[in-house]
């Protein structure tokens, strides 16, 4: 085992002469009196290593010795894990005594003395491989593959499995033989290195079915697919992390892990108290239910802020080889990146754009495709959705980290402070927002078995409507009411009755929070219906008491149960004002 000491200390970069071979990115822990404090290799120049340390480093003075394990920075998989709170090195937050962590102090992730019931998958005289099916327990009433662990190579011949009962997950639930007749025993739980990808998989095609979201401004105008990438940026108090709870709490997925990532502590309490408490529309029971969070706070160590992105995608790649759907949600990676720039610039590497480190986009780029939709080697398909918050400094979306981001993910959900001002939310730019999804054919081609007509092509009618209406009103702004025809006020109402009716939706109403797709292919066909109408008004004043009730019609309808007695009472309203008007 490899050993060294202490030679110098920046904050939490700490250098470490030592007397064997360090590899990169090996965890070692540095002996601060009774204390043990993980580090992670960050660079090795000959016989002197740079560890960024995840904890304090308080105390820590050169001469102080240091232990290297032989290992990256790992998790520990297996049942267990829903409906925990983690920090980024899977420390279960739950079993920590008081509001801080204490120095030096890790614990074990998962319940070793429960009993979970255990259903044999395979048999006997099956031939397996790296991630193969076993078996399954009941996870939260989800099914949780017991699988060959990812780190073993080749084939092997399944010599015996456990019958079907309770056992824990350190107990041998089956043999397998390799091919030089070595038997293997598997427990339940295996560990896989963070930084590196689980890639069991035999086929990554294009994603290309819908993740409904019920989210209308999502779904409809800028959908993300299952498997799929997109991010969020916007500046404080624009939404994000509220679009971001009822994407969580309405997408449909079987798995959601929440990676709360460098933000501020009030609003990861938050978390913690109101995902408890939200019900899954989908099951009716919680939704902590089939939740992971990995929690690190500004306040945390910022090697800990770092480890916590990829400790949550290596769990959302675990399963996902399960051949599960899981949503993966960061807020916010801005606040990883600044982890990034804040360890290279102590390691006095050469600066890029706003001294983030210079191969910022391909860290960016090289953890964002480790989402997606896969086949499995059993022929089933699992997926990782992947949606980041970026919070730029000031609402510049110009500043590296969301250009960046831009370069890889697939959405672009720009939120934008004067929509946020005027109270419309959630508030994302339609005109700045895109869905690279919606132009593949393959995304086109699935619509099509879920919508009938000219789907894609309404979408894009929509967003000509909004960018015209756009136009129209810096002209009026500019011009007055008086100093443009009429016909401009009737474009500018059409893109608001759009704007109030499908791209605004109330968040915390029992009934419009969640928009199923039928219901926004009903109101969007309806929409367009009355903005492909002529209109003919004598004056501006005429055209805005006629927009004004229509508009709060159509919200009374978004308001009301889908084809209820009330809601069609609205629609005869609404054809009635129609029909009135010449």
């Amino acid at each position: 085992m490899t050993t060294g000491k202490v030679k110098g200390i920046i904050s939490n970069l700490v250098t470490v002469g030592v007397d064997g071979p360090v590899a990169q990115n090996e965890i070692c822990y540095i002996l601060l009196n009774n204390v043990r404090l993980m580090a992670e290799v960050l660079k090795v120049n000959k016989d002197n290593v740079f560890v960024q340390v995840f904890e304090s480093t308080r105390g820590l003075k050169v001469g102080d010795s240091v232990e290297f394990t032989g290992h990256m920075l790992e998790v520990t998989l297996g049942p267990g894990m829903l409906s925990r709170n983690y920090d980024g090195l899977q420390n279960d937050l739950d079993k920590m005594e008081g509001v801080f962590l204490r120095r030096g102090e890790y614990n074990f992730p998962l319940d070793e003395e429960r009993l979970w019931n255990f259903k044999p998958l395979a048999k006997a005289g099956d031939r397996v491989e790296a991630a193969s099916w076993l078996g399954e327990v009941d996870e939260n009433f989800q099914p949780h593959r017991i699988m060959v662990p990812f780190a073993m190579e080749g084939s092997y011949t399944v010599k015996s499995v456990a019958l079907a009962g309770q056992y824990k997950i350190k107990d041998t639930i089956a043999v397998i033989t390799d091919s030089d007749g070595v038997d293997h025993e598997i427990n339940m739980i295996q560990k896989w290195p963070v930084k590196k990808a689980i890639n069991v998989h035999t086929e990554k095609p294009r994603p290309f079915r819908l993740l409904e979201t019920g989210v209308r401004i999502i779904d409809t105008a800028n959908p993300i697919v299952e498997g799929g990438t997109g991010f969020i940026p916007g500046p404080f108090g624009t939404g994000k992390t509220v679009l971001q709870h009822a994407i969580s709490k309405q997408a449909d997925a079987d798995i959601v892990i929440m990676a709360a990532c460098g933000e501020r502590a009030n609003e990861v309490v938050e978390i913690f108290v109101e995902f408890p408490e939200l019900v899954d529309p989908h099951t009716g029971r919680k939704l902590m239910e089939r939740t992971i969070i990995i929690a690190n706070t500004s306040n945390m160590p910022v090697a800990a802020r770092e480890a916590s992105v990829y400790t949550a995608m290596t769990i959302a790649e675990y399963y996902r080889a399960m051949g599960l759907k899981v949503l993966l949600m960061a807020d916010s990676t801005s606040r990883w990146a600044q982890a990034l720039r804040e360890m290279s610039n102590r390691m006095e590497e050469l600066p890029g754009q706003d001294a983030f480190p210079m191969d910022l986009s391909a860290i960016i780029g090289a953890f964002y495709s480790r989402a997606g939709f896969v086949y499995l080697k059993n022929g089933k398909s699992g997926s990782i959705t992947f949606i980041g918050t970026v919070s730029p400094a000031g609402g510049n979306l110009k500043e590296p980290v969301t250009e960046g981001t831009k370069k890889v993910a697939r959405c672009f959900y720009a939120l934008e402070q004067s929509r946020a001002d005027r109270k419309r939310y959630p508030a994302v730019n339609p005109i700045d927002s895109y869905s690279k999804y919606i132009e593949y054919p393959e995304f086109e081609e699935y619509i099509h078995t879920k919508i009938e007509g000219d789907w894609i092509g309404k979408v894009n009618k929509l967003k000509t409507f909004l960018q015209r209406g756009k136009e129209v009103q810096e002209q009026i702004n500019i011009l007055g009411d008086d100093g443009v025809p009429v016909d401009y006020h009737v474009t500018f109402w059409k893109s608001e009755a759009l704007d109030f009716v499908i791209l605004q939706q109330d968040a915390f109403d029992a009934i419009d929070s969640v928009c199923p797709l039928e219901r926004q292919e009903y109101m969007l066909n309806l929409m367009m219906d009355i903005c492909d109408r002529e209109f003919h008004f004598d004056d501006f004043n005429a055209v805005s008491a006629f927009f004004k009730p229509l508009i709060n019609l159509c919200r009374q309808m978004n308001y009301s149960e889908f084809h209820s007695e009330k809601f069609e009472d609205y629609r005869h309203q609404l054809d009635e004002m129609l029909a009135n008007i010449k």
